[in-house]
């Protein structure tokens, strides 16, 4: 008995294919580092317009005078990862400076303090629990409080000013540990406590995994609602803490603060690299996307540029941070 076997030709995948494939991986590598390129370009640049802008005494300015949006741009960056969106960023940064400054005279400036972090992170809460247990959309939400917040206090202080140039008070904003300025320090502390919580704790790894697909976590365990609303709080703990910042730097607070805080911490966050779908991102990208604003901050300032112009700048480099974020997920699919 013979039996006759049948051989199915093998055909393998053609190497361009491949190739393509390989290219495209390489290509979106270079977009996701070509920020790096773009810093160093505008270092050039400010360096030409204003030789001493290297010096330690100029990035010590421009690192105090950046340090509030670079800790309200952390906040932002775990909410997006985590697939949300805060809008009310600025909106909560000027109820704290507010409230920090009317009652600091009062209250001892560290009690006006606790209370101002208190309100900014209960603010925070609020937007959590309205997207998490009322399925608002995160966008919807936060544009929505963040009305309701800056009207509130608008109403609440009748559109006044506080005012405030105590030592104490301004301690925060225009103090100095070991020589470096205390909104510096909050700063690098509150980048370093970001990258410690993504990359080193179960609670970011939580993080990570609501962004890139909130069945898949919860099916995997993670308290998807808990995960995603705590970034909101972060985010209206750290907003509370930049506009304290703030009030020591200037003296000041008022409801009308923070107008373009949401827009430039958005902007910090795209330009480094955080995906606005969420479920990828890193903190350090957020620290390169701050220094490219202050770079470019000290350039407009240096060449007096109009703030209108400033704006539609920014606007034009967010667009163009999304359009290079959309390409490189694209190429990696």
């Amino acid at each position: 008995m013979s039996s006759s076997t049948t051989t199915t030709p093998v055909t393998t995948p053609a190497s361009a294919p491949t190739t393509s494939r390989s290219s495209l991986v390489s290509s979106s590598r270079l977009l996701e580092f070509a920020m790096f390129g773009v810093l160093a370009l505008l270092i050039v640049i400010a360096t030409i317009i204003y030789p001493a802008f290297l010096t330690p005494g100029n990035i010590g300015i421009i690192l105090t005078q950046i340090a509030p949006l670079g800790i309200v741009a952390v906040g932002m960056t775990l909410v997006i990862i985590a697939g949300g969106f805060d809008l009310s960023v600025g909106a909560v940064f000027a109820c704290a400076a507010t409230l920090y400054t009317a009652i600091a005279d009062r209250w001892t400036p560290g009690g006006a303090m606790v209370a101002a972090l208190g309100l900014a992170t209960v603010l925070g809460l609020v937007n959590g629990l309205v997207v998490t247990k009322l399925r608002v959309n995160p966008f919807i939400t936060t544009l929505g409080t963040s009305s309701l917040y800056s009207g509130g206090v608008l109403f609440l202080t009748n559109a006044g000013s506080f005012s405030n140039t105590g030592e104490y008070f301004q301690a925060i904003g225009r103090g100095s540990i070991a020589g470096i300025r205390i909104p510096v320090v909050l700063l690098i502390l509150a980048f370093l406590a970001g990258t410690i919580i993504l990359d080193r704790t179960k609670f970011g790894r939580g993080i990570f995994a609501v962004g890139g697909s909130r069945e898949a976590a919860r099916l995997s365990g993670i308290s998807v609602d808990v995960v995603q609303g705590s970034t909101y709080v972060i985010s209206g703990f750290l907003a509370g803490l930049a506009g304290v910042i703030t009030a020591g730097q200037v003296g000041a607070g008022q409801g009308s603060m923070g107008a373009t805080i949401a827009l430039d911490a958005i902007a910090i966050v795209v330009i480094g690299g955080t995906s606005l779908r969420g479920g990828e991102g890193r903190i350090w990208r957020t620290a390169v996307g701050m220094a490219i604003i202050a770079v470019l901050n000290n350039i407009f300032i240096s060449l007096a540029v109009d703030n209108n112009i400033q704006l539609v700048a920014k606007g034009l480099i967010v667009i163009l941070a999304v359009a290079a974020d959309q390409l490189v997920r694209r190429s990696k699919r």
